[in-house]
């Protein structure tokens, strides 16, 4: 079976599982920034493209009207917004 093939129920479960993983990792983080007073370990420009990137997957998400894509991609913006306010005021 070729990806073309796959059934779309599946592609969709496919889609929803990456989106849930992709999300959840950054939970722990924010957690951990929000627990520790040190935000030095978080680089600034990575967080910023980082945000960039999901702003961007958001935009492609509304797009094409993908509802795993949107909601993950607001959960993970918001979270990794929230890092690089931080980081900006607390360096």
């Amino acid at each position: 079976m070729t990806f073309a093939e796959m059934p779309s129920g599946l592609v969709e479960a496919i889609g929803a599982a990456g989106a849930v993983l992709t999300t959840l990792c950054w939970v722990p983080q924010t957690a951990k920034l929000f627990a520790s007073a040190t935000r030095v370990r978080f680089s600034l420009p990575g967080t910023a493209l980082c945000v960039i990137g999901v702003l961007l997957w958001l935009v492609y998400g509304l797009a094409i009207v993908d509802a795993p894509l949107i909601g993950s991609s607001i959960v993970t913006f918001a979270m990794t917004f929230i890092i690089l306010v931080l980081k900006i005021r607390h360096g």
